[in-house]
């Protein structure tokens, strides 16, 4: 994956320099005051020499733009601007090359920088950064303020008149160069100074890094008011790519030697640089990445910034050609035919390697997975428990006694008839036939509007705030709406189950049984029942107009509290999670009462499968897909794994561990509604929350997160999150007594939904219109509308007429 291309001995140490590489050259300083280009792409070319400064050089550069190809070189006495091309005609004529030199007796230059149009040049000199002038000998710019020495100064890539300078004394500071002032300074990010920092010109971003492995990801807005989007420790990415290369190891049936080299290295963050859009040659397309290259003292790390995880470590230990152990600097430019090139100095031995990374071998590893979807591939297998099957008792009638027969409740035997049996008189009743009914066009024009509207997934976020409501002071744990987006199943923490409507007017049902707080609550595909499950170990089936309960089935079950309860694969079964163990039920719900024996339930439950999970660990959520048939079930554990289960095998087929630095306490899946349609692939995208550790996005094909959320404040409780029936926001809640809206496609959050009276624990999307209904810790429910309709909250009886009963 990563070759060397060419190796140099040098007559003296390299290892803290700036060298300079670009797609087609790179230069290093000879004898300490001349320096030698050479081509990236014929090696035999003997190299450019050129002369001109009279002290040591120390730093070096090349600019941004490949024509004309500019070299910047700085020593004590001058700074340099070449014209490496010109400068080649020279020497091919027998003249001497020569630069231009735009600065003078600058001191001891440690970093240089061009901006993107190769105009200015940043020249970091002790804690002074001087902004001079490509082109003649002219200091355009001075700029001092840092307390210690700089160590980087890079210009914005999409704002020429912004600066970016890190330092020694552990911050980094934004200038705007037309005032000549700071912006923006940042606060003590680390224990250890910054050592480089990078823009990202598409999300408007901004990243630096430190000595210790640190680094951060900031916005950069208008108005230069910086905010952190994002952290990463490289060490404990580090630990969890391992765990996740060893497990795909374990799953493959290979065996790797892990005993080797246990010694925690430092991970300074030397230089960074974006992985350019490289072209597919297996299919000819261009395939744009958001792949942070970091160059490292131990090797180069391939971040994808989208989920703040690794893609690959190269180390330098794993290629045995390479004549690079341990590096000092790095210099990273887009090469030619998709491929990345680096110039390393060694850290203790005067070497320098020029090696290249193939872009698309990289697309191959991120392309690589376990090949899961919710949508199965083949029918049931024989054995599969989902071939069970409830079989329903004959109602049983009582026997006859010998001997004696029906007779008649009078002592003779005829009776004469009452009328009943002999036909109808229809002379007197005859109706009349001859009035014709006209249908109203307007009745039928507004039905036909109904049935035709779809989930307006053009609309944007519901953001605007339209009731509020209370339900008590205890905490609401979870919010559920039903598949028509009518009716709302409310679990607050008095034990109750309420059910409201969707406009949240009126009083709500309550319907009471528990003796603990609710945990969970599911409505069934035909929304005439739902589930109710709490911390007291029982499970509940309601029906519509019946205040007690179908089905309860308690203590005498589950050892455990039940902590996710659903209906699965089109309302055949009841999948709960219970302990470490899923437990699949059939039922038969009979709704009808005897008059003496009232409390006596007729409905039944019979087991079908338990299956438990790797290591007995035990349930914290669950997530199925009832919608359709899918054999895939989600679950988290305990020991922050996350499980797939195979239902059609019962079994377990791959494990995730450590998803998260705590345990899951949210499991959501991208199940749209019956009024939007989404792409096939979107509904194997589901998101995990956990406590500390934000939300995750992931991708069942390959089992890796695709994106992170991390705007919203979670430290202590459970706060949930869920995605749109439409899959393009993901709303989350918080403990600053906010909800957060994001846009899937952007870890930068959308909108902030302020103004709650206590941390948001419950969020939930109306599956029929843009609505957002928040549920907070001292039991208050707000609801939220699009901000680009205001006649959301209406009657869709028609819409849900049109659509066929998916359980019939």
């Amino acid at each position: 994956m990563m070759s060397e291309k060419r190796s140099l001995t040098c007559d003296r140490l390299l290892s803290h320099q700036q060298l300079a590489c670009c797609h087609s050259y790179f230069g290093l300083p000879l004898h300490g005051k001349e320096i030698s280009v050479y081509s990236n792409m014929d090696m035999e070319l003997k190299p450019l020499l050129l002369t001109g400064h009279h002290g040591e050089i120390s730093a070096m550069t090349f600019g941004k733009r490949s024509i004309p190809v500019l070299l910047c070189s700085a020593s004590a006495d001058y700074i340099i601007v070449w014209d490496i091309e010109l400068c080649q005609r020279r020497t091919q004529e027998g003249k001497v090359a020569a630069g231009t030199v735009i600065g003078t007796l600058l001191g001891e230059v440690v970093h240089l920088s061009f901006c993107f149009s190769d105009e200015r040049v940043a020249v970091c000199s002790g804690a002074t950064v001087y902004v001079l002038s490509s082109k003649r000998h002219e200091v355009i710019s001075t700029l001092t303020s840092h307390l210690g020495p700089l160590t980087s100064a890079e210009f914005c890539s999409w704002n020429k008149d912004i600066l970016v300078t890190t330092s020694e004394d552990r911050t980094f500071k934004v200038w705007d160069l037309k005032t000549e002032a700071v912006s923006y300074q940042s606060f003590v990010l680390s224990a250890s100074p910054l050592l480089s920092v990078f823009f990202l010109e598409e999300t408007k971003h901004l990243i630096t890094g430190s000595i210790d492995g640190q680094v951060w990801c900031f916005s950069l807005p208008e108005d230069n008011k910086c905010h952190l989007v994002t952290k990463m420790d490289l060490q404990k990415m580090e630990k969890r790519h391992q765990m996740h290369q060893e497990t795909v190891s374990h799953q493959a049936g290979v065996t790797e030697q892990s005993a080797r080299d246990k010694v925690e290295t430092s991970k300074p963050v030397l230089r960074m640089a974006l992985c350019s859009s490289f072209t597919d040659t297996s299919n000819e397309h261009k395939k744009d990445n958001s792949w942070l290259c970091i160059g490292s003292s131990d090797g180069l790390y391939v971040v994808d910034l989208a989920t703040s995880e690794f893609l690959t470590v190269l180390y330098f230990k794993d290629y045995p050609n390479l004549s690079i152990t341990m590096a000092g600097s790095w210099s990273i430019s887009p090469g030619w035919d998709n491929s990345m090139v680096f110039l390393v100095s060694a850290l203790f031995t005067p070497c320098v390697a020029l090696l290249e990374l193939r872009l698309p071998d990289l697309g191959r590893i991120r392309a690589c997975g376990e090949g899961f979807s919710v949508f199965p591939s083949s029918p049931p297998m024989p054995e599969s428990p989902l071939n069970a099957e409830f079989k329903k008792k004959e109602p049983s009638h009582p026997k006859k006694k010998g001997g004696i027969k029906e007779q008649h409740l009078v002592f003779h035997s005829k009776v004469k008839s009452s009328g009943y049996t002999s036909a109808p008189r229809r002379i007197m009743f005859s109706p009349k036939t001859n009035i014709q009914k006209n249908p109203s066009p307007k009745k039928a024009t507004k039905n036909t509007g109904l049935i035709l509207r779809d989930y307006p997934a053009d609309r944007a976020a519901p953001t605007v705030p339209h009731i509020r409501l209370s339900t008590g002071n205890k905490p609401v744990y979870c919010l559920q709406y039903s598949g028509d987006g009518k009716q709302i199943l409310c679990g607050p923490g008095d034990s109750s189950v309420l059910l409201y409507k969707s406009s949240l007017t009126g009083n709500p049902t309550v319907y009471t049984g528990h003796d603990k707080p609710v945990s969970s609550v599911s409505w069934s595909l035909n929304r005439q029942w739902w589930l109710s499950a709490s911390e007291d170990q029982s499970l509940r089936m309601w029906t519509h107009g019946s205040p007690e309960p179908a089905i309860i089935m308690g203590v005498s079950i589950f050892s455990k509290p039940i902590r996710s309860a659903q209906f699965y694969y089109l309302d055949k079964f009841l999948l709960l999670a219970s302990g470490p163990s899923l437990h699949l039920y059939l039922y038969n719900v009979d709704i009808t009462r005897d008059d003496i024996k009232r409390y006596q339930q007729r409905s039944a439950v019979k087991l079908a499968g338990c299956f438990a999970t790797t290591s007995a660990t035990d349930i914290t959520a669950m997530s199925a897909i009832s919608d359709f048939f899918s054999y895939i079930v989600l679950v988290c554990g305990a020991d922050r794994s996350i499980q797939v289960f195979d239902m059609n095998k019962g079994t377990v087929a791959s494990e995730l561990p450590d998803a998260h630095s705590r345990a899951v306490h949210c499991l959501a899946q991208n199940k749209g509604s019956m009024f939007s349609t989404q792409a096939p692939d979107s509904y194997n995208l589901f998101l995990t929350s956990a406590v500390t550790d934000g939300v995750k996005i992931w991708d069942l094909r390959t089992l890796r997160c695709v994106r992170r959320y991390e705007n919203h404040l979670n430290r202590c409780h459970p706060c949930s999150s869920a995605i749109s029936p439409c899959g393009r926001f993901i709303a989350s809640g918080s403990e600053d007594n906010c909800a957060y809206l994001y846009d899937t496609r952007s870890s930068r959050y959308l909108h902030k939904l302020q103004k709650h009276s206590d941390t948001v624990l419950s969020v939930a999307f109306n599956p029929a219109t843009p609505e957002l209904l928040t549920g907070t810790l001292d039991g208050k429910l707000r609801l939220f509308q699009s901000s680009s309709g205001t006649d959301l909250s209406h009657d869709n009886s028609a819409a849900v007429l049109s659509i066929p009963n998916m359980t019939a």
